[in-house]
């Protein structure tokens, strides 16, 4: 906030270009009716909402935590909000609020007209426009996909995704296609390729793939172009984790390779690869050459020392070897 770039809710809590914003205003309406209807929690909560209100109208942007209420107080651990915080969040979904930025984890929420420049408040986009707009954008990132596919990319209903696409299609700027095996219910899926798309002679490189990457978000999609069944496990009792606490996938060229359980040690200065996996059946030696490098660079831009490799997971004995930096790494921590 503040600047060029703001957060909102895209396809989840996203980092976004301020003027970005107005194609999202018709989420921001549809979500001060749901959360102001009869019986809502809002509704209920009017009076502390309007001080929480007056409150950044007094102090300017603050995170949750620097507002002074008798409901400031949190009810649990992850989720477990204070009456404020969610006053907070509310307001931050039906866009009266901004973030003006972030303090540590914290986010810092100021009033829109405090923190957005006007042309990002002023501006507005007609519903349609803007969601054709939305999938516009998915179908240009995407190259190809279904309907499914783009409609996720910022969360848009299938009606919204598909009357979008019509249009889309009507003015050439997507084509009707199918895919070899990319099938449902026994029939070819329907895909859409962007006019402008590309297919590369060669795609080269690395990269450390988040959960909440684009390239593997849509787990529909992942299983599809990657073969990749990808589920995040940091929910999950460690007692019932496959792959491990925080697990990120491994892209090379354009084939997801690997996957590695990765934490950092503060007190000892390493990055803990805590698992690692071969997916398919890439060869585990020429893999560990690829992806040591790029492990090595997420050490150095966590500001860790060195790489450990715990003896966890079919990749591991071969990661070790090309990376020799810690000669004995500590057992996999099972609480991740």
């Amino acid at each position: 906030g503040g600047g060029a770039y703001t957060e909102y809710w895209a396809h989840q809590a996203a980092v976004l270009p301020v003027d970005d914003l107005p194609l999202y205003r018709w989420r921001m309406d549809a979500e001060r009716q749901r959360r102001t209807r009869p019986g809502s929690w809002a509704l209920e909560h009017a009076p502390l909402i309007a001080e929480v209100r007056a409150e950044l109208a007094r102090t300017g942007p603050v995170p949750a935590s620097a507002i002074e209420h008798e409901s400031n107080v949190r009810t649990g651990p992850w989720w477990g909000w204070s009456d404020v915080k969610r006053a907070l969040e509310a307001m931050f979904a039906w866009g009266e609020i901004a973030s003006a930025g972030r303090r540590g984890f914290e986010r810092v929420y100021g009033l829109a007209e405090d923190v957005l420049p006007s042309a990002a408040l002023d501006r507005e986009v007609p519903e349609e426009d803007a969601v054709r707009e939305l999938v516009r954008r998915a179908a240009v990132a995407h190259g190809i996909g279904t309907a499914a596919d783009l409609g996720d990319y910022h969360r848009l209903s299938r009606a919204a995704t598909d009357r979008a696409l019509r249009d889309l299609a009507d003015a050439g700027e997507v084509l009707p296609v199918t895919v070899p095996g990319w099938d449902g219910r026994g029939k070819p899926l329907p895909v859409w390729l962007h006019r402008d798309a590309r297919l590369p002679r060669r795609i080269r490189g690395e990269a450390l793939l988040s959960p909440f990457d684009p390239v593997v978000w849509f787990r529909e999609r992942a299983l599809r172009l990657f073969d990749l069944h990808y589920r995040i496990e940091i929910y999950t009792p460690a007692a019932r984790r496959v792959h491990g606490y925080y697990v990120l996938p491994v892209l090379v060229d354009d084939e997801v390779v690997a996957r590695v359980d990765l934490k950092s040690d503060r007190q000892a200065g390493v990055l803990r690869v805590q698992a690692s996996w071969i997916e398919g059946r890439h060869d585990p030696a020429a893999v560990a050459e690829r992806i040591a490098p790029l492990v090595e660079r997420a050490a150095a831009w966590q500001g860790l020392d060195g790489v450990g490799v715990v003896d966890r997971g079919t990749l591991a004995s071969a990661l070790r070897a090309h990376l020799p930096g810690i000669a004995a790494a500590e057992p996999a921590d099972p609480a991740g």
